[in-house]
């Protein structure tokens, strides 16, 4: 019984990638800047995985025999989406980047959007999502017109509050956005972000949904449940790749559910891959440059790495990983260009090797196909041999 197990950090950056400049992403090194600016931060459980080996990390201090094997990744795709990060884990190097638009969306997407949903829209502009409800929402209510925006990223947003615009249709409104939202205009992520309360106490709820686009080729998802094997995901791993190529999916709503989750799949017995996104650190800290937040989110997922390793049967590995940055340090709210951890556990595995800069994200696809029997490369890497299989 072989399972692969990838953890994602989500926006746990390490350091600037060399073309970070190029957008706007000069300085930003998510981890080790929260680290700086956070009095007594501390993770000594990834520490003695290899954490503080892969980069400077004040609290985290380098060890001389690390638990895992440890290394970082550039992201050779273009871009600093979780869509474009999660799809290249999983074996995908897009050639271009999805379209973002930050002068907002070009009118006659909106006046489709707007003939074919019935309403007229309010926003249309770059904006954090607490910001532009706490700015528009009071509108909205009055009027009934959903909010649109975007950000940085290559995403169609809609808010709407719950007593003005039900689920049921703001979930229609997204599938409907999402059919327009094709070709040129394929953005990688439709997103429905419904909340509640009162003018000046609006709150986002649980409910987000995303609808993103299918894979563009095969992933290592396609390819494991395609052996037969199971590919368990949790979290938001299910709206990134559209559903495809999973077999059992749950959602979550922390990031200590997803940790949670993940324990008790590793807890049953079967073959395969199991595939975990936790978005706290992202969606609740990095987009709001909330640096207390995010220290505390990874301090407390630091204090759960534990139980996942206890879960590990013999032939388990584990891989801790990111797809992004969201350095909340700096002034920008926007996901950013970095290198992202690279930590591969098992009982089974050489520990303290280092697996170096790895060129893209794609080594972890090589390297869990190769483990599990398929026959696939995706023009990437395999690390096994480093780490004594």
């Amino acid at each position: 019984m072989r399972r692969f197990i990838i953890i994602v950090m989500d926006s746990a950056g390490v350091g600037e990638m060399p073309d970070a400049a190029d957008y706007g992403d000069k300085g930003s090194s998510t981890i080790p800047n929260i680290a700086q600016k956070y009095p007594g931060f501390s993770l000594p459980n990834l520490g003695k995985l290899g954490l503080g080996n892969i980069a400077a990390i004040k609290g985290v201090p380098a060890v001389k025999s690390p638990l895992a094997s440890y290394g970082k990744m550039a992201e050779a795709s273009p871009g600093k989406d979780t869509t474009t990060g999660h799809w290249e884990i999983a074996g995908i190097r897009l050639e271009k980047p999805f379209p973002v638009y930050p002068s907002g969306f070009p009118a006659d997407i909106l006046k489709t959007f707007e003939a074919e949903t019935g309403r007229k829209t309010l926003g249309n502009e770059v904006a954090s999502g607490t910001e532009i409800i706490d700015r528009l929402g009071a509108e909205h209510v009055r009027t009934g017109k959903p909010i649109v925006y975007t950000s940085a990223d290559s995403v169609f947003q809609i808010a709407a509050h719950v007593d003005v615009i039900p689920l049921d249709e703001l979930y229609e409104m997204c599938a409907t956005a999402r059919k327009i939202l094709m070709g040129e205009h394929a953005v990688g992520r439709v997103i429905a972000r419904p909340f509640n309360g009162t003018t000046g106490r609006f709150e986002r709820t649980a409910d987000r949904r995303d609808y993103s686009l299918d894979p563009v080729a095969e992933t290592l998802l396609d390819a494991v449940s395609g052996k037969g094997m199971d590919v368990r995901a949790v979290g938001k791993i299910s709206d990134i790749f559209n559903g495809r190529g999973i077999t059992h999916s749950i959602k979550t709503h922390t990031n200590t559910e997803g940790v949670k989750a993940t324990v008790d799949w590793l807890e049953e017995s079967f073959s395969g891959l199991v595939f975990t996104n936790l978005v706290d650190f992202d969606m609740l800290y990095g987009h709001r440059n909330n640096i207390k937040g995010y220290a505390e989110a990874l301090m407390q997922f630091d204090r759960e790495i534990p139980d996942v390793l206890d879960a590990l049967s013999q032939d388990d590995i584990l891989v801790l990983t990111a797809d992004h940055g969201c350095d909340p340090t700096t002034k920008s709210t926007d996901h950013s260009r970095e290198y992202v951890p690279l930590l591969v556990y098992g009982r089974s595995v050489k520990p303290g090797e280092a697996l170096g800069t790895r060129k893209t994200f794609a080594d972890i696809a090589a390297s869990a196909a190769e483990y599990l029997g398929i026959a696939r490369t995706y023009g990437a890497n395999s690390f096994l041999d480093r780490t004594g299989f």
